[in-house]
């Protein structure tokens, strides 16, 4: 018999062993707090099934075939939420470290391609970099300074397939073939071998019947992001055009491209397509992708939310097109060197700022909410209290990390918008 003293001292060193590992997890999941409530020893103890582990929390495969009812006794409406829940979060982290990726790549790159010295931890820190780089080579290259952006943002899309297959797995009460994904209209994209309706991203080398954003092998008429070897606003020569240009250009353009074309073009009516059509075609597209809003079948609310972000993590974007034209700047070859660097690096900002980004803004609400619902699942299923707790730190981490992408995502793409208003805004700006 253990004297009053020694009793409580056995039952504080005992909560120790068990939700010491847990303490982490406590702010973020709080029916954990309850580890620091119990009085009277652990109920429950004796209770978890034998072998009970956690999934590989790095693969969303061993995440959905994770058996949660069989390892931690609960319901098996509940085991369906845990196993679509925390997918979902998985998925939404990738989502996340990818546009971080990209961003550290393009703000970084164009940081430092003007200058800027040094690696940066994150997507915001290279953007804000990129905006500070920007606007210092701007500053030098002084108040006449004109310029103009023509962005022809890339077209990313989602595979339809990929959220069908997915729900019938998910979700017991979809029938496989029954019913499919929808595409927001006019968003639809794919392989047209009829006539298409819209906008088609060519290959390199194709024809453009319509507005050709990219590269053009031969006479162009529009704007011209380099060396105008033809005319420029009606003038001859063979110069820097900021205007409109009628001859061969070195750079990207935007307007009529008499020749091939290697970027996207905007037809001009229903034309054939020999690469990636976006709106509508004539017959049913093949390999079809969302470049809007996806509407899932019919399904629970967890299952949808996995199924959109796992198809969200194999997006597929079109090349995206920045002409940059500059005029009036002090020092040529600093002009030159800032058109050269925004040209290449900002098509993958706007991706983020325009394509992805935005894309999964959206998700990330829809994440959160069926993650908080899955913890709110975890905190009142039945059973004992150790066992929840062990539940809860199996998948606290996962939990946690989607909530903290949720929160970041948005950050950084608004840190991709601010390079995009840093390069255009100023006093002697188009």
């Amino acid at each position: 018999m253990f004297a009053r003293g020694d009793d409580q001292l056995m039952k504080q060193t005992v909560l120790k062993k068990v939700c010491g590992p847990l303490a982490g997890l406590v702010l973020a999941i709080p029916v954990l707090a309850q580890c620091g409530a119990m009085s009277g020893g652990l109920p429950g103890l004796d209770q978890l099934p034998k072998g009970a582990k956690c999934p590989d929390m790095t693969s969303v495969e061993a995440i959905e075939s994770f058996d949660w009812a069989a390892n931690y006794k609960v319901a098996a409406d509940a085991s369906a939420k845990l196993s679509g829940g925390v997918a979902a979060a998985v998925e939404l982290q990738q989502i996340g470290a990818q546009i971080d990726a990209d961003l550290v790549s393009g703000c970084g790159g164009l940081a430092h391609d003007l200058g800027a010295a040094g690696d940066f931890k994150n997507g915001e820190d290279a953007c804000k970099a990129a905006a500070a780089a920007v606007g210092d080579v701007k500053a030098k290259l002084g108040a006449k300074l004109k310029l103009e952006l023509d962005v022809a943002a890339p077209k990313c899309a989602a595979d339809l397939e990929v959220v069908t297959d997915c729900a019938a797995k998910c979700d017991a009460t979809v029938q496989p073939g029954s019913v499919k994904a929808e595409c927001e209209p006019g968003k639809l994209q794919g392989e047209c071998s009829a006539q298409c309706e819209g906008s088609c991203d060519v290959q390199a080398g194709a024809r453009c019947s319509g507005e050709c954003s990219g590269k053009c092998d031969a006479q162009v008429s529009g704007r011209c992001g380099g060396t105008c070897d033809g005319k420029c606003d009606g003038k001859a020569g063979k110069t820097s055009c900021a205007g409109k240009c009628e001859g061969k250009c070195d750079g990207e353009i935007s307007g009529s491209c008499s020749g091939q074309c290697s970027g996207s073009c905007k037809l001009k009516a229903k034309a054939s397509c020999s690469g990636t059509c976006t709106g509508g075609c004539s017959v049913e597209m093949k390999a079809p992708r969302c470049a809007g809003t996806i509407t899932p079948p019919k399904m629970t609310a967890e299952c949808s939310a996995h199924c959109t972000a796992k198809a969200e993590t194999k997006v597929q974007c079109t090349p995206g097109h920045v002409v940059v034209r500059l005029d009036g700047g002090v020092d040529a070859a600093l002009q030159t060197k800032l058109r050269a660097a925004l040209e290449k690096n900002l098509p993958l900002i706007v991706k983020v700022a325009q394509g992805t980004g935005e894309r999964a803004k959206l998700l990330a609400g829809n994440v959160k909410v069926v993650v908080d619902g899955a913890q709110a699942t975890v905190s009142g299923s039945a059973g004992e209290p150790v066992v929840r707790a062990q539940l809860l730190a199996c998948v606290g981490a996962p939990f946690k990390g989607a909530l903290e992408a949720a929160a970041h995502i948005p950050t950084n793409v608004s840190a991709s918008v601010s390079v995009s208003v840093s390069v255009s805004a100023s006093a002697g700006t188009k």
